[in-house]
C-alpha cells in the first residue's frame, strides 16, 4: 500500500500473482505410522517478529557486539542463518517464512534512514528491505511502529519489499476499504501426485496505532478490532480456497491493553483463537515475550489453535510444524507443534551482512560523533526511584524549548513543567566526550515534543497515576531497588515531572501517594485551579499509557524530535554540566521519611 486511497493497482496485481501463481514449494511426502497407515505430508512455518531495525548483532549505543546477561544475540543476519539451515535440512519440503511486524523502527540504523537520510528523500533502499529480501519472506505483517515515520516512508518501504505486507484491519478512513493487502493465499506443492495445498495468511496490525501515531494516521486511517477483522476474513479465505489458515498478528496474547477502553483490544491473540473458528495457527508479536508453544481451544469448534511468539530483536525464531493428510478430497492437519530456536547458536549470514554493510558503517560513524563534554559521569541506573541529573537534562531541554516557543503568547506567563521517563536503566553520559550514541541510548524512542495546559488538580491526578509504578512497602520494610516497581508497569510508563516539588509515599495505596505537591522551593501547595504548561512527548500526549488529563489540544507542537533537541542543546552548549539543570524536586517517602 499505503496511499490513503488504498493499495495501488500494481500492488493488487502483484499480490494476486503471488497468491495464484507463486513458484510452488516442493515437499517430499512423509509416511506416517498411524493406525490407518495414511499417507501424510508436512509443512513448516518459520516466524520472526519485532526485529526493530536490528540487522547486525550490534549494540549501537555501546559501540560493540550485542550481548546481555543471558548472552542473547540479535539481528536479521542471525535469523537468516537459522532459516537457511532449516531450508537446507528440509530441501524438497514445504517451508514458509512469516514476520509479525515492528520492523523499521528501534535502532539508530533504522532511525538514520528515516530521519537523517530518509529513504523518501534519497530513494535508497531501506536496510530492513535489503536484509529481509535476502531471506525472501512469504509475507510480513505491519506492526504499530511501522507507522512512526509517516505513511510516505511506509509506502516506499513496502514497495521495496519483494513480498507482500499485510494489515487487514487498517482501513482507509475516506473509502472504508482496506488500506493495505488483507491476506494472501499461497499455493504450496506437497510433492509428486499430491494436490496443491493452499495456505491462507491473514495479517492483523495493532489498533493502538490510532493513539500512538495519531499525528500520522488521524483522518487517513482507522484501525478496526482484530477479533472482528479475523472473523470477517477467515471465512472469506476459506471460501476462496484456503485449505489451512495462518494468522500473522501484531498483538500480544494477554487480553489486556495499555490504553483505555476507547480502542479495540491491544493484545487479543488468544481471544482471536478462542472466538474465531477456522484458524489453524497464529504467529504473533508486539509484547516482546517468548511464547514457545501455546494451544487455545476454539469455543465453537473445539479445535486447538497453535500460538507462538518469538521474543524480540531477532533473538529467537519460531518453528511451527504441521503434519497433513488428505481425507475425502480435503486437507486436514493431523498434528501440529512449535519449537523455538535461539540465534546465539549460529553466526551471521554473510549475504545479509554484505547487503547492509555500507549502511551499517555509515550509522556507526554517525552515532560516534562527539556532541559535547560532560563535567561528570551521569547515569540512569537510579532514575526510576531517584531524581537524577541525567533525567533532569531531558526535562530541562524540553521545558526550555517550550518556554522559548511560547514567549509572547497568551501562555507565556504560565509555569512550564516537563515530563520524562526512564527509558533505559543502563544509559550513561561518561565524564568527558559525550557522543550521539550516548544521547540516543538515553532517549531511545523517536518521540516529538508537544505541550498542553493542565490545572493543579490535573497535575496531581497525573502524578498519582504515575506513582502506581511502585509497589507498596510499609514503613520499615526492606527496600530493594530491583523489586521496587510493579512488574506489570513498564519503565516507559513511569513519568517524573520537573517544575513542581512533590513526595511519593509508597507506603500508601495507589491513588493516595502524592502527599506533598508544592510550588518549587516553597511550602505553598499547588492550588487545584492553578494552571501549568506541561511539556510532554507525543506518545504520552496522544494517550499512550492512558495517563489522565493529558489528551487535549496542544499549545505547542512544532514536530521537533526530542532526541535531536537534546543533541542540538548539547552541541550548542559544548558542555553538559548538572549545575546548569539539575534541580532535585521529587522523592520517594514512607510516612514522610525519605526511602533513599
Amino acid at each position: 500500500m499505503t496511499s490513503p486511497s488504498g493499495p495501488s493497482r500494481r500492488q493488487v496485481l502483484a499480490a494476486a500473482a503471488a497468491a495464484a501463481a507463486a513458484p510452488l514449494v516442493a515437499a517430499a511426502p512423509a509416511h506416517a505410522a498411524g493406525a490407518a497407515g495414511k499417507r501424510t505430508w508436512d509443512l513448516t512455518l518459520l516466524g520472526t517478529s519485532d526485529t526493530h531495525g536490528n540487522v547486525y548483532n550490534w549494540d549501537y549505543y555501546g559501540d560493540a557486539e550485542y550481548d546481555d546477561s543471558k548472552h542473547n544475540d540479535i539481528g536479521v543476519a542471525k535469523l537468516a542463518t537459522l532459516i537457511n539451515q532449516i531450508r537446507a535440512e528440509r530441501r524438497g519440503k514445504a517451508t514458509l517464512v512469516l514476520d509479525a511486524g515492528d520492523t523499521i523502527q528501534g535502532t539508530p540504523l533504522a532511525t538514520f534512514y528515516a530521519k537523517q537520510e530518509p529513504i523518501t528523500s534519497t530513494g535508497e533502499k531501506h536496510p530492513m528491505a535489503r536484509a529481509m529480501n535476502i531471506i525472501d519472506y512469504d509475507a510480513v505483517t505491519l506492526g504499530n511502529h511501522e507507522f512512526n515515520y509517516g505513511l510516505p516512508l511506509l509506502d516506499l518501504w513496502i514497495r521495496q519489499l519483494g513480498f507482500p505486507a499485510l494489515a487487514a484491519n487498517a482501513i482507509n478512513a475516506k473509502t472504508g476499504k482496506p488500506a493495505f493487502l488483507p491476506y494472501v493465499i499461497k499455493k504450496v506443492s506437497l510433492g509428486f501426485a499430491a494436490p496443491t495445498l493452499r495456505v491462507g495468511i491473514l495479517g492483523l496490525t495493532n489498533p493502538g496505532v490510532a493513539i500512538w501515531d495519531r499525528g500520522n494516521v488521524e483522518g487517513r486511517l482507522r484501525f478496526d478490532d482484530m477479533i472482528a477483522t479475523a472473523a470477517k476474513y477467515v471465512p472469506i479465505m476459506r471460501e476462496r480456497g484456503a485449505d489451512i489458515v495462518l494468522i500473522s498478528a501484531h498483538g500480544g496474547d494477554s487480553g489486556t491493553s495499555s490504553y483505555g477502553p476507547e480502542l479495540p483490544n491491544e493484545n487479543p491473540v488468544a481471544l482471536i483463537a478462542q472466538q474465531v473458528p477456522g484458524i489453524d495457527a497464529i504467529l504473533f508479536g508486539h509484547a516482546h515475550n517468548e511464547v514457545v508453544e501455546r494451544f487455545v481451544t476454539n469455543e465453537k469448534t473445539g479445535e486447538q489453535v497453535l500460538l507462538s511468539e518469538p521474543s524480540k530483536w531477532g533473538q529467537r525464531l519460531t518453528r511451527m510444524d504441521f503434519t497433513l493428510a488428505r481425507e475425502r478430497g480435503r486437507w486436514t492437519i493431523t498434528k501440529k507443534s512449535a519449537t523455538m530456536l535461539n540465534t546465539n547458536t549460529v553466526v551471521e549470514d554473510p549475504k545479509v551482512l554484505a547487503a547492509v554493510r555500507a549502511q551499517h558503517a555509515k550509522t556507526v560513524a554517525y552515532v560516534n560523533q562527539v556532541v559535547a563534554r560532560a563535567t561528570v559521569e551521569m547515569s540512569t541506573v537510579e532514575s526510576r526511584y531517584k531524581d537524577t541529573p541525567i533525567l533532569d537534562f531531558i526535562n530541562h531541554v524540553q521545558a526550555e524549548t517550550v518556554t522559548k516557543a511560547l514567549a509572547g503568547t497568551q501562555y507565556a506567563d504560565l509555569p512550564v513543567l516537563s515530563q520524562a521517563s526512564p527509558f533505559s536503566r543502563t544509559a550513561v553520559f561518561p565524564a568527558g566526550d559525550v557522543k550521539i550514541r550516548d544521547v540516543a541510548g538515553l532517549y531511545v524512542f523517536d518521540n516529538t515534543l508537544e505541550a498542553v495546559v493542565l490545572t493543579g488538580a490535573e497535575v496531581r491526578a497525573y502524578l498519582e497515576y504515575s506513582a502506581k509504578y511502585f509497589v507498596t512497602l510499609a514503613p520499615g520494610a526492606p527496600v530493594d531497588p530491583e523489586t521496587i516497581s510493579d512488574p506489570l508497569v513498564p519503565d516507559y510508563n513511569y513519568d517524573a515531572l520537573s517544575g513542581v516539588d512533590y513526595d511519593i509515599d509508597i507506603a500508601k495505596p495507589v491513588g493516595q501517594r502524592i502527599t506533598r505537591l508544592v510550588l518549587p522551593g516553597t511550602d505553598t501547595p499547588v492550588a487545584d485551579d492553578a494552571q501549568f504548561v506541561v511539556a510532554v512527548n507525543n506518545y504520552r500526549r496522544s494517550g499512550g499509557g492512558n495517563f489522565p488529563g493529558i489528551v487535549k489540544t496542544q499549545v505547542y507542537n512544532e514536530q521537533q524530535e526530542i532526541r535531536q533537541l537534546l543533541i542540538d542543546w548539547a552541541q550548542e552548549k559544548g558542555t553538559i554540566d548538572p549545575a546548569d539543570f539539575f534541580q532535585p524536586n521529587w522523592r520517594l517517602v514512607r510516612d514522610g521519611v525519605p526511602v533513599f
